[in-house]
């Protein structure tokens, strides 16, 4: 299904993370609906796997977004879109320096490149820029970061705002928020609640969610996220927009959904939280996405559920049982 009236036939795009869960699914959505396209995938095969690009008929080039040489290699070509989907994603990891080096210093450099080409970028920025701050969470409020992560995606965020001003250059970023869906089963631990659930569900085990599975996240399917970043291509400015549902879901509903989806009947273990930085209710007003971006989510969660079911029994059969 093509999202716009823009037309990428002829166009040359690179995808960095195209390996990864979303860029993968990018790439693959450019291949279906753009065949004269010319894709090229960069990525450093770390969360990025092979198995999520076969079928793809692009270019790929093995390469880590902050090591200088390898984004090098990407002078030989001439883009004219790129989507920036690179980023360490775990937000469990307490390295602040290496975090905000391949986040925020290697995005300073893509940005130089895209420059050089003449290309528009689109580019994953995060839900976790708002912390904790009251849902809903609107771009230019509560944007006080509570880990690593959502502080580089802020960094970002604000790279991207001065870089396009003092270059005359249309970058879009897009703050995800609970995104699922195909292709994120090689994330691992930090695939997705309503994968790593339902796969516990299909194990016969006890999901386990923290007390008292009243915290609210805002799941968006891949599908829209997709819909999102074609979108914004065709953007006459630049500027930050959140990707989400527009709705706040409790965990606790998550749970039902899948068992109800997945027709497995087990019960809940509440735990204790660890992590002092965990965001208890996340909730995108996407109300300028959808004036600017003409975003409109396809997908509610229990839409989205069913249409991931099926790849999560599969993703079990497979890889878990």
């Amino acid at each position: 299904m093509k999202y716009s009236d823009i037309n990428l036939n002829g166009k040359t795009i690179l995808i960095t993370g195209g390996a990864g869960f979303i860029g993968s699914n990018l790439a693959f959505h450019v291949q279906d609906n753009y065949p004269r396209a010319r894709v090229v995938v960069f990525d450093a095969f770390a969360l990025g796997h092979f198995k999520n690009l076969r079928g793809f008929n692009g270019e790929t080039i093995a390469g880590d977004i902050a090591n200088p040489l390898d984004l090098a290699r990407l002078n030989d070509y001439k883009f004219d879109y790129i989507f920036h989907e690179a980023a360490i994603s775990d937000t469990t990891i307490s390295d602040q320096k290496l975090v905000v080096q391949v986040n925020a210093n290697a995005f300073s450099d893509l940005l130089k490149i895209a420059k050089a080409h003449g290309a528009k970028v689109v580019y994953a920025s995060s839900a976790g820029t708002y912390g904790n701050s009251p849902a809903p969470n609107r771009v230019g409020e509560g944007e006080t970061p509570e880990n690593i992560y959502g502080f580089s995606k802020l960094t970002m965020d604000r790279i991207a705002e001065r870089f396009a001003k003092e270059n005359n250059m249309t970058i879009i970023g897009l703050r995800y928020f609970n995104v699922y869906g195909p292709r994120e089963i090689y994330k691992g631990k930090t695939a997705s609640m309503i994968l790593q659930l339902g796969l516990q569900i299909l194990s016969g085990k006890r999901p386990r969610l923290f007390k008292w599975g009243e915290q609210k996240r805002d799941f968006v399917y891949i599908e829209d996220v997709i819909q999102a970043n074609i979108k914004a291509l065709s953007a006459d400015k630049s500027g930050v927009y959140n990707v989400g549902s527009g709705e706040a879901r409790e965990y606790n509903e998550i749970f039902g959904n899948l068992t109800k989806t997945l027709e497995v009947n087990v019960e809940v273990e509440y735990i204790d939280n660890p992590w002092n930085f965990f965001q208890t209710h996340t909730e995108a007003d996407i109300s300028t996405t959808k004036a600017e971006l003409d975003y409109a989510p396809r997908f509610g969660l229990e839409k989205g559920i069913g249409a991931y079911a099926p790849q999560i029994v599969k993703i079990y059969e497979s890889e878990i049982k």
